[in-house]
């Protein structure tokens, strides 16, 4: 039976992680390890400053006093002495589309996963209500893995609309969209008066064309972007490499002489 490692960034006791287990459990053997409390915008963060906690509840769910990626990396290199077959991190509660896989806990977990040679998926749910959906959505993609072949340092991000899963229209294989700027900070004071700030919310979409994961959930589509942990902006390279021999830019070797 594949084994799976389970994770998210909500924490160990959040309902989304609960009905991911629940509906794996049965055709898999899942292992749950997560963050002792949310972790929400973790992204891929690891706690390096101190030594890390484990703990299990009755269910049998590991938690850790870490990030999400903490999780992951104990999970698959520490905890037991084989190794999951693949790390699915979720059910987050809210989506994760756009810009926000770059501070995604749900998504860094994934990451983690793929970093340690795994293959790895995102489920999120563009809401908190319908997790019995996502649940099943997973569950459909999980059954066929083993005939997807992705590139190296590559993981899937899927993003499912908040409704029955009889409204659910299908699978849309989708890219990001993009989000303009997020709001100012929203300033707050506690009771000796001093200034603290409360980070806003995300901004409104900027890109969300009819190819984006954000029209896809909008339109009741399950959505699946493929991602890679790969950051270099490859068709740049020689862009970049025109400006650092153009003849406003002082090369290292002029500068030591």
């Amino acid at each position: 039976m594949k084994k799976l490692l389970l994770s998210n960034d909500d924490g160990v006791h959040a309902g989304g992680l609960r009905a991911l287990y629940e509906t794996l459990s049965g055709a898999f053997e899942v292992r749950v390890v997560a963050p002792d409390r949310d972790k929400s915008g973790a992204s891929n963060s690891l706690t390096l400053s101190r030594p890390l906690s484990v703990n299990t509840l009755e269910n049998g769910f590991h938690y850790v006093d870490g990030t999400p990626a903490d999780c992951v990396y104990l999970g698959v290199s520490e905890l037991w002495p084989d190794t999951p077959d693949m790390v699915v991190a979720g059910i987050n509660h809210g989506g994760n589309l756009g810009d926000d896989v770059l501070y995604s806990g749900t998504v860094a977990a994934a990451m983690e996963g793929r970093s340690l040679g795994l293959p790895a998926m995102a489920v999120s749910l563009c809401g908190n209500t319908h997790f019995e959906t996502a649940a099943r959505a997973a569950a459909v993609l999980l059954s066929g893995a083993d005939r997807l072949s992705l590139p190296p340092r590559s993981l899937l991000n899927v993003n499912v609309p908040d409704v029955p899963w009889s409204e659910i229209k299908g699978f849309r294989v989708t890219r990001l969209g993009h989000r303009g700027p997020g709001d100012q900070p929203l300033e707050v004071r506690d009771p000796r008066g001093r200034a603290r700030y409360w980070i806003a919310l995300a901004g409104s979409n900027a890109d969300d064309g009819g190819d984006t994961d954000f029209a896809a959930v909008s339109e009741q589509w399950v959505s699946i972007t493929p991602l890679m942990t790969d950051l270099t902006r490859h068709s740049a390279l020689a862009d970049v490499a025109d400006w650092l021999s153009s003849p406003g830019i002082i090369h290292v070797k002029e500068q030591q002489v």
